[in-house]
């Protein structure tokens, strides 16, 4: 029975058009999304407005820093990248095996299962290539990366204006169950002893409240962080993906200040050979999309 109302049809998009999508989502702006695809800043326009129209939606709002994804754009994103990158694993079952050598700078705030699945699928999925790859602060990654020391590498921040983004994690103040945070007292903090912004997070986030805190533990890594936070010695900073079961997640409610997002890009080195460079950022991508 027909009352009047007009269904929409829904067209789907195809895999340049969600390309585009993705591109754009990653870097933020048309300019550096076109660059990544080698087209022009209107051809990809054309692109987006095709595969909105397809949709019949909004899928980015344009600002004055670049465009930022509507709340339909946020959805699009996780299947967008599942759908290509199911593509591009159906066009690698006809390749030609890659050989070689890809050197990667990976970031240990990510929480451990990124790591060993990202490195073992690309071990599993490329056989003959050698990964030599370094884990730690990436405060260094640019300036490796600037002199061709790494191939690819991933570098955080709260703040990334490099590099196209591979994801964004907000960041929580967490602590262990049996931790109870007088709020007359210091709060007690576990920091990283290194030169990268996180170790300035929360003292630089409490200061601007006004609340008083204290180093109880210092270390030089995020698995010693999460150990000190098991532990119920302080509370720590720490990315979303890598608070523990049992952690307790503190907010306002605590009396804590909110804590600057990570921004997560991805680095290239001129000198990189681009086609195993491509294989290792699509390896990361799909992990990161798995704990979506």
């Amino acid at each position: 029975m027909n009352f009047g109302m007009q269904e929409i049809e829904h067209t789907a998009p195809n895999s340049d058009h969600l390309r585009t999508f993705v591109a754009i989502a990653d870097c933020g702006n048309l300019t550096q999304a076109a660059a990544r695809l080698n087209r022009t800043q209107s051809a990809i326009s054309v692109q987006l407005r095709k595969l909105e129209d397809r949709l019949n939606v909004t899928l980015f709002e344009r600002q004055a820093r670049g465009m930022r994804l509507t709340a339909s754009g946020e959805v699009l994103l996780p299947t967008a990248r599942r759908a290509l990158a199911e593509l591009d694993r159906t066009a690698r079952l006809f390749a030609t095996p890659l050989a070689g050598r890809v050197r990667v700078g990976l970031p240990d705030d990510f929480d451990d299962t990124v790591l060993e699945s990202t490195l073992a699928m690309f071990s599993a999925r490329h056989p003959g290539v050698e990964i030599v790859a370094t884990s730690g602060c990436t405060a260094r990654y640019p300036d490796a990366v600037a002199r061709a020391e790494l191939d690819v590498a991933i570098s955080s921040g709260p703040d990334r204006r490099d590099g196209d983004i591979l994801n964004s994690e907000s960041t929580v103040w967490a602590c262990g169950p049996s931790l109870h945070l007088d709020a007359t007292a210091p709060v007690p903090l576990a920091l990283l002893d290194r030169n990268c912004w996180w170790r300035a997070l929360g003292p630089d986030a409490l200061d601007v409240i006004g609340r008083r805190w204290k180093a109880v533990y210092r270390c030089g890594s995020f698995s010693s962080l999460r150990a000190a936070v098991r532990a119920g010695l302080a509370v720590a900073p720490l990315p979303a993906g890598s608070v523990e079961t049992g952690m307790r997640i503190l907010g306002d409610a605590d009396g804590m200040p909110p804590l600057a997002t990570a921004h997560r890009a991805i680095l290239v080195s001129d000198k990189a050979p681009p086609v195993l460079v491509t294989a290792m950022v699509d390896a990361l991508r799909e992990t990161m999309i798995a704990r979506q």
